[in-house]
């Protein structure tokens, strides 16, 4: 089936459901939604959209205060405007990791046609 649920977990839901006066075909329905709101949760929560959408906003932040840094600020790091490089890094971090996300998305597990799950006589 799926690498979603443990084969056990499956075997319960499918019991209790069974149990609670679902059919066959209402059974696998249910579990079958249950599984394409798990891969659509995990595409939503994908680290790299995490990971990148915060460098970026971080970045957009640091590289204005670069920007904005008057003479004292950079003398105190040596004559370097840290902030600035600072900001362009996460920038170009942040940028790296959401066209990570966009070039190779997260494939969703494999769905089995529903001819398959319906029990053979």
């Amino acid at each position: 089936m799926s690498e979603q649920f443990e084969p056990s977990e499956r075997a319960e839901a499918e019991e209790r459901l069974r149990k609670a006066g679902y059919s066959e075909a209402d059974v696998q329905r249910e579990v079958s939604e249950l599984e394409q709101k798990s891969a659509t949760a995990a595409r939503i929560f994908d680290l790299r959209r995490i990971i990148g959408g915060l460098f970026v906003l971080y970045g957009v932040i640091v590289t204005i205060v670069g920007i904005t840094d008057g003479d004292a600020e950079i003398d105190k790091a040596q004559g370097i405007n840290i902030n600035l490089w600072t900001g362009l890094g996460m920038l170009a971090l942040g940028i790296f990791f959401l066209v990570w996300l966009k070039l190779r998305p997260s494939v969703p597990p494999a769905q089995l046609p529903v001819e398959a799950l319906e029990p053979k006589d």
